[in-house]
């Protein structure tokens, strides 16, 4: 290869037919992979099905003839643009340095238009935003239509990342597809300038194991098998060894090539060929190729999760999602959760998972426009919405998910969830969340040998009322448990009276679901220099001239029994039998006041005993 090349991915994505491979082949000098739709398939039905490779080669700006990469190889990756082939659009997300939109400028914002803008929001850095097809616009009025389209895609682009990007007017294939080869291209020669001022190549590291993310797979007679792709990460020489894992199959690097030109070596961020031997292509269709056992092969995860603002739906705890990851695509159920309330405010981390942490489980992800609110389930209400602080949304929030067949992909990689069984005919966005996947599960055991160490509860409150008062340190407490409840599940566990006190449930009381409630005695002692006139019993103990005097408080206080004293009363006037009665679960008169309770614990969510735990 004459001098160096550094490379850059550049990846054009559109609505169907708003001329993208035009583009890309008026740009291009070399094509490669699937390019131009050469396909059969993609030729019948007029339309692109795959990824496309190609690239131009351009002067690097700047470089100095001797001091590295002398030469910019600009590789297009030609996106399709039909609903339907949205699995493949976002599977070349996670190789694409700088994204071209291209619009069709008679059309506008299209509805794959706008997903693919989504997607580059989530996996570009810069776009630039190409409006096509401008030789269909009268002559006489073509620039007041160039100018009224790139001042409705500034104010599209104005609340994105891409705010005050660049716009650039083509005619990539005048008169159409039909139209003469003879037929110059307008506008491309600026639009490589244009692309050759926003390209910054991206500092590509060496180091790590390999891996590539292979797009195709053929056979080439008399060679071998060739995979091509893109290298995520580390380097890869002739000779080393690789492996296909999702295949567990290991060979040789017989051969490789970057655009038809022979290389012995390749780094992160090139586009390659590698040739084995004794490999059937048709095993591979698109995937992953690594340095031997650098990856393995996950049953579920744990990722960061972000909403996309776009989607109409909710994002449930226990729904479906279409998970992509590298190429991959697979079905996933969703489990939410979040930080503890009281650390809703921690700085994100966005490459690894603390699992010595607690996390709140979610019914669903909290954001502004779908805050949940408290439902009743049963005889106890799960707080969502009360537990969030004044209604404030985490600045992290994370996923367990589970898939419904294994997948093979490396740690912090781009996870991207849809819903494309949507109808592709709506005018609605289909790409739900993206995230970063920062824990694979390996084990298929993992719900037995993983789950149990992950922390996440479920915060449970349950209310209830205070029936009548036993004496000073006991009273019945109903409607906290139904009549089925076995209440000795219970029995130790802290409650709260609305008049202050704080109890612990003692026991069942018959059996109607009612409970006794202890309200213990609490021991406090009082020190005074000299003998104290106070009576306080039973203990007193004198140590030179400090008089120490002890006394067990607690109970109900005067307060709460004047409260409660009209039950009191009435009962007391009832006879035995009465009484007897009415303990078996009889209407009684209820306290001029009515004394709520509340038992609140956590329950944690992967806990096979299903323990019930307070904090102190």
């Amino acid at each position: 290869m004459a001098g160096r090349r550094g490379n850059v991915n550049v990846g054009g994505r559109g609505h169907i037919d708003s001329g993208k491979t035009a583009r890309a082949r008026a740009l291009s000098t070399t094509a490669s992979t699937a390019a131009f739709d050469k396909q059969p398939q993609s030729r019948e039905r007029g339309i692109t099905l795959d990824l496309g490779f190609s690239c131009f080669v351009v002067p690097l700006p700047g470089a100095e003839p001797g001091t590295g990469d002398t030469q910019l190889q600009v590789t297009l990756v030609d996106c399709p643009g039909h609903a339907s082939l949205i699995r493949t659009i976002i599977g070349g997300a996670q190789i694409i340095d700088l994204m071209m939109l291209v619009i069709d400028v008679t059309k506008g914002m299209q509805t794959q238009s706008a997903e693919c803008l989504v997607i580059g929001q989530i996996a570009c850095q810069k776009l630039v935003v190409v409006l096509n097809k401008i030789d269909l616009l009268a002559e006489g009025k073509r620039q007041a239509a160039i100018d009224k389209m790139t001042k409705k895609m500034q104010k599209t682009l104005e609340n994105t990342k891409f705010r005050g990007a660049p716009i650039i007017p083509v005619a990539a294939k005048p008169g159409g597809p039909e139209a003469p080869e003879t037929e110059a291209p307008q506008g491309i020669s600026e639009l490589i300038e244009l692309l050759k001022s926003q390209i910054s190549i991206p500092a590509r590291d060496p180091s790590g194991p390999f891996l590539m993310s292979v797009d195709h797979c053929f056979s080439i007679k008399g060679q071998g098998t060739v995979m091509t792709g893109t290298i995520l990460s580390g380097t890869i020489s002739l000779g080393d060894s690789v492996e296909i894992p999702a295949l567990k199959v290991v060979k040789k690097v017989k051969s490789m090539q970057m655009f038809h030109t022979p290389v012995t070596s390749a780094t992160q961020g090139d586009r390659l060929g590698i040739c084995v031997t004794q490999f059937d292509p048709k095993l591979l269709e698109r995937g992953l190729v690594c340095a031997p056992e650098s990856l393995h092969t996950i049953h579920a995860a744990l990722i960061s999760v972000e909403k996309i603002p776009y989607f109409r739906g909710l994002l449930q705890t226990k729904a479906k999602f279409h998970i992509t990851v590298g190429h991959e695509t697979v079905m996933g159920r969703m489990l939410f959760f979040s930080p503890a309330p009281d650390n809703f405010d921690l700085e994100p981390t966005l490459d690894s998972f603390d699992l010595s942490r607690e996390y709140l489980f979610q019914e669903q992800y909290l954001c502004k426009d779908s805050m949940p609110t408290a439902t009743e389930g049963g005889d106890e209400v799960d707080r969502k919405a009360d537990d969030t602080p004044g209604g404030q949304c985490p600045r992290q929030q994370w996923a367990l998910v589970e898939f419904e067949k294994p997948v093979t992909c490396p740690q912090l990689c781009l996870v991207i969830g849809s819903r494309l069984d949507a109808d592709i005919h709506t005018n609605t966005c289909r790409l739900a969340f993206h995230g970063v996947l920062l824990q694979g599960l390996e084990d298929k055991n993992y719900t037995e040998s993983f789950l149990p160490a992950l922390r996440v509860y479920k915060l449970k409150h349950k209310h209830g009322l205070v029936e009548r008062v036993m004496d000073d340190y006991s009273v019945i407490g109903r409607s906290l448990f139904k009549k089925e409840t076995n209440i000795q599940l219970f029995v130790g566990l802290k409650v709260q009276l609305s008049t202050g006190e704080q109890g612990i449930i003692d026991s069942a009381f018959g059996q109607s679901g009612k409970f006794k409630i202890h309200i213990p005695a609490v021991a406090c002692v009082l020190v005074t220099p000299e003998p104290s006139t106070l009576v306080l019993p039973p203990f007193h103990e004198k140590s030179g001239t400090e008089d120490f005097r002890a006394s067990f408080l607690g109970g109900l206080s005067p307060e709460s029994k004047k409260i409660l004293t009209p039950t009191l009363k009435k009962r007391n006037r009832a006879g035995r039998g009465e009484t007897t009665k009415q303990e078996e679960g009889t209407e009684r008169p209820e306290p001029m006041q009515p004394v709520t309770l509340s038992l609140s614990f956590k329950r944690y969510v992967f806990d096979t005993q299903k323990r019930m735990v307070q904090t102190p």
